[in-house]
């Protein structure tokens, strides 16, 4: 059975932590292909204007150069408005029917499940895979999801520090890769 990894968020910018993530779960999970998906817009963060899909996009795939195990699906950018992960599962189930689907979340999202939209299909389609940053607790997976949390290489920084230190002037390197430094310094993107 084909095992698949879904990787959704805003990538505002991606960082070392999300490609630590995405390593985590190719080796725990045992994946033969990880997706990237960029959301158009958050439902959890609705005021927050994300920075325009095609530079994250832009910034996606230069840190995935030579990860032939990852792809960046822009479906749910393609689709605009808010991204619902119901939409995104249903899609691939539909696409790679019978492949046993991941889906990656951030440990502190595990208890929010069931607020997302059509949470009792979203239990079904997917497996989640939690993880935790440095120093936070074992999530629960409650009814009707099934989960497990990564064991992975707990890296506690997040997009939104990074775009602060952007804007203030502080050194970003070992944070995120260097070709998504330049192309950040280059379009000076964050500021």
């Amino acid at each position: 059975m084909q095992r698949l990894g879904l990787f959704g968020g805003s990538f505002d910018p991606i960082h070392m932590g999300h490609l630590l993530v995405a390593q985590a779960a190719r080796e725990e999970l045992g994946l033969a292909r990880l997706y990237f998906i960029p959301a158009a817009h958050s439902p959890f963060k609705p005021d927050r204007q994300p920075t325009p899909g095609q530079e994250r996009v832009r910034l996606l795939r230069v840190a995935l150069a030579g990860a032939d195990w990852c792809e960046v699906d822009e479906q749910e950018l393609k689709r605009g408005g808010v991204s619902y992960t119901i939409d995104t599962l249903r899609d691939y189930a539909g696409r790679f029917p019978g492949a046993e689907l991941f889906y990656l979340i951030g440990a502190d999202n595990v208890a929010l499940l069931p607020k997302w939209r059509e949470a009792a299909e979203l239990g079904k389609l997917a497996e989640f895979a939690a993880i935790p940053r440095p120093g936070q607790a074992q999530p629960v997976f409650p009814p009707p999801f099934r989960g497990r949390t990564l064991t992975g290489f707990p890296f506690g920084v997040s997009s939104s520090q990074i775009r602060q230190r952007v804007k203030a002037g502080q050194p970003i390197e070992h944070l995120v890769p260097a070709a998504v430094l330049e192309v950040i310094r280059n379009n000076r993107l964050y500021l």
